[in-house]
């Protein structure tokens, strides 16, 4: 009986020790993956509710960083505290221990060269001092392993990275950052670019706000401030995803023209190349000589791409100096063989003038202008609805309606010509506004499409005029040329809304496009109605088949009301969209 029970307290003693971790942090076992061996346990997924910050964005051999671990919601009972290199697996420097009642050191590659707690008590705060190496490590970041209890834990949060200011030795081996398995062609060594120092060491422009173009693919970045070591001149810093260039622009206001740009974009070999221009109006900038730009280091890795020199030029708007508070514009779009082509949607602006020397977090969208969005509305209003409503009843109202006149004609083709008029009006007021906007010609298809919509919309009407008599042998050319044109002009107004409304949307998923495609699916629905009923009355199978009542309501009018309350509810929501861009 006594083995017994002395076996069974070895067994319970031997599964409370395999449980309960290492209370007393002594996890030199976790020192390369950073994992806790808590029995199999996995990591959360969900967002750290735990930060880690460093007191300096920058740093030199032998500088002291102080480390801040803190809890933002509840406690945490155990940790370990590295600091490494980015993309790299080593802990680097030490730490000088200045809580030795909640942390220690531990051995992971160096003495002290990792931090861990002392006990299991519940912390909210930790702080400790690290020492950085003689001698340069390149960037790096401090990264924390949390646990809050034994099976519930995040491992590697990491901090903001902190910037080096002395190169990594030519003779060490350089780190090897992961690739992704869909890389694009990088034109050179990976540029480091991040958020550090946004608002105190430099000013930030990005989209979205406040976005870190280290962390965030989706970033578009930029960030000028004066060079390190006192020199004159402005460093800029450029990230973007683009599949050829990204530019950012200095204008007195917020309009396209007279600006300073500097253009990072691939060449005609794919490398990338820093240059300097000006624009005049909206024509294709004129590219100047880069003169006084040195320092510059440029990335094209996984389609994004990354610039950052140090200009002495002057800065000109309308070809003229000015000071160092400008609008900020940041743009990208595709090139050709090294030239840069029209970039495909608004580029992000800044909302105020900001200083370019100073530490600013700078704030602003690419907002489409009222004008461009009275265009894009008009041109929905004219082709979703009054000219689809006039069409539907050209084509399969004249029975219904027969015998219903209006000032001597029937209903159905004063409602086809007042529609129809309404139409071309709208196209033409919105054709205008749109030049008057651009003041010039725009790339793309867009614009070459609405040309021909504008102009066939026009001739249609004047070949309405001069039609034949309706008894005139002539009238079937007539109605086959009225018809072929009309579908002509109806696809081609669809395919241009459709390219519109993607140069407007900058939402992530471009649902502006999507509910374009709800409608023509819905329009498209209700013609495959309509034509099919039309079929069975021109087969001889209409009252007596499909109503079993001769003085039954006919359904065109039924189904033309259900087919405006649909197109009304798409309409709404795509003008909601566009006055939201």
């Amino acid at each position: 009986m006594g083995n017994r029970n002395c076996f069974f307290f070895l067994l319970i003693s031997c599964n409370f020790m395999g449980v309960s971790g290492y209370p007393n942090g002594l996890v030199t076992d976790s020192c390369s993956s950073m994992t806790p061996q808590h029995g199999g346990a996995n990591a959360q997924t969900s967002a750290a509710p735990f930060s880690v910050t460093a007191s300096k964005a920058t740093y030199s051999p032998g500088d002291q960083i102080t480390v801040t671990l803190q809890a933002k919601s509840g406690t945490f009972r155990g940790f370990l505290l590295q600091a490494r290199q980015i993309g790299g697996g080593a802990a680097l420097g030490s730490f000088k221990i200045t809580d030795p009642t909640n942390t220690q050191g531990l051995n992971c590659n160096a003495a002290n060269s990792a931090v861990s707690q002392k006990s299991k008590s519940a912390k909210s705060v930790i702080q400790a001092t690290w020492n950085a190496p003689s001698s340069g490590t390149g960037n790096i970041e401090f990264s924390a392993t949390f646990v809050r209890v034994y099976e519930t834990f995040w491992s590697q949060v990491k901090s903001s990275p902190i910037i080096s200011n002395t190169p990594v030795p030519a003779t060490s081996a350089p780190t090897k950052l992961p690739r992704p398995p869909l890389s694009s062609n990088p034109s050179s060594s990976l540029v480091f670019i991040s958020s550090t120092g946004c608002g105190t060491n430099k000013t930030c422009f990005s989209n979205p706000a406040g976005c870190d173009a280290a962390t965030n693919a989706d970033c578009y970045f930029m960030s000028s401030a004066s060079p390190q070591g006192g020199s004159d001149g402005i460093q800029f810093e450029i990230s973007g995803k683009s599949n050829g260039y990204i530019s950012i622009g200095f204008s007195d206001d917020r309009e396209m023209g007279n600006d300073d740009i500097y253009i990072c974009g691939q060449d005609g070999n794919g490398n990338i190349q820093v240059q300097h221009a000006f624009s005049t109006g909206r024509s294709t900038p004129t590219i100047k000589p880069l003169e006084n730009v040195n320092n510059i280091s440029t990335s094209f890795n996984d389609g994004i791409i990354k610039c950052s020199f140090i200009t002495r030029n002057s800065i000109s708007t309308q070809q003229r100096a000015v000071d160092t508070s400008y609008y900020i514009f940041i743009a990208n779009g595709p090139t050709n063989g090294g030239a840069i082509q029209y970039h495909p949607s608004r580029p992000f602006i800044t909302e105020d003038k900001v200083n370019l020397l100073g530490s600013q977090l700078a704030s602003g969208n690419a907002n489409t202008p009222a004008i461009i969005k009275t265009h894009g509305a008009l041109m929905l209003i004219a082709w979703m609805t009054t000219g689809s409503i006039g069409m539907i009843s050209a084509r399969y109202f004249k029975q219904v309606s027969k015998g219903i006149q209006i000032l001597g004609k029937d209903i159905w083709f004063q409602a086809h010509v007042f529609l129809m008029l309404l139409t071309v009006a709208a196209t033409i007021t919105a054709f205008v506004l749109a030049f008057v906007s651009v003041r010039g010609w725009s790339g793309g298809a867009h614009p070459v499409i609405g040309c021909i919509v504008m102009g066939l919309a026009l001739i249609q009407p004047l070949i309405a005029v001069f039609r034949c008599a309706p008894d005139s042998k002539r009238r079937i050319v007539f109605n086959l040329v009225h018809a072929i044109n009309a579908l002509v002009i109806k696809v081609l107004a669809v395919t241009s809304i459709f390219l519109g409304l993607q140069l407007l949307d900058n939402s992530p998923n471009q649902w502006l496009p999507k509910v374009m495609g709800g409608f023509v699916g819905w329009e498209f629905l209700i013609y495959l109605v309509l034509d099919f009923n039309l079929f069975l009355k021109k087969e001889g199978k209409d009252q007596d088949t499909i109503h079993k009542n001769i003085n039954t309501t006919p359904p065109e009018p039924m189904v033309l009301l259900i087919y405006i309350l649909g197109n009304l509810m798409f309409l709404i929501t795509l003008l909601v969209g566009i006055g939201q861009t």
